[in-house]
């Protein structure tokens, strides 16, 4: 499938493994607002599996007992997740949503535990695990920085390359929304609408109805 083929990291599976990987793979589809899982979902629920987002959005967050949520990333087609809870045997620590009609593959716990048996796939899902821990360490280490303006530069900096995609090509429309942004960094609206405004007067980016331009990247990050 193509829309996996262009993202970076299946991209570099041997082919004997991505193929082998999409055999073991049964299609399902989530409307808008339906849960592909849920925080505390144990792993042999029927939501449990190894996921790859073949087409839509899925927003990944942590719903809290007060009913507020924290907006960890939005998904897009290509990548594959769910496989820490799997390899752990623990309940989901998380909640996946589908933004929009959304189809994805899903591979259950025991298909996925046969593909790990195989060393090639092990070390590519090895792989996959340490960019997310990298990425997650670099996101953790964005809160103690002093300047929240930092903090919305490198948010839109990820979110150009696809955030969880990682992609070495970047884009130059983000289709977020100001309301997901703010919740992604952790901050209120109105002081990431301030920020950005400034970026606005600089000319390195553009806001539009629900995505942001970035006209001047090398603007954007200082340089």
């Amino acid at each position: 499938m193509n829309v996996f083929a262009e993202n970076p990291w299946f991209k570099a599976l041997p082919p004997a493994e991505a193929e082998a990987l999409l055999a073991a793979a049964t299609p399902r589809h989530l409307a808008a607002g339906e849960f592909l899982f849920q925080q505390g979902d144990p792993v042999d629920s029927p939501t449990g599996g190894f996921f790859g987002l073949a087409s839509g959005l899925l927003k990944l967050c942590i719903l809290h007992p007060d009913g507020n949520e924290a907006i960890l990333t939005i998904i897009e087609p290509g990548n594959w997740i769910g496989e820490l809870a799997v390899i752990e045997g623990a309940p989901r620590g998380n909640t996946a949503i589908a933004v929009l009609d959304t189809d994805v593959l899903v591979v259950s716990p025991d298909k996925f535990n046969l593909l790990m048996q195989r060393p090639a796939f092990s070390h590519a899902v090895a792989v996959l695990l340490a960019a997310r821990l990298r990425l997650a360490s670099g996101l953790m280490g964005d809160s103690g920085l002093q300047s929240t303006h930092e903090r919305i530069v490198r948010r839109l900096v990820l979110l150009a390359r696809g955030d969880m995609t990682e992609s070495t090509e970047q884009r130059s429309v983000i289709s977020t929304s100001q309301d997901t942004l703010a919740m992604m960094i952790g901050i209120s609206r109105p002081t990431l609408n301030k920020e950005l405004q400034v970026l606005v007067k600089q000319g390195a980016i553009a806001v539009r109805y629900g995505r942001i331009e970035i006209l001047d990247m090398e603007m954007l990050q200082g340089r």
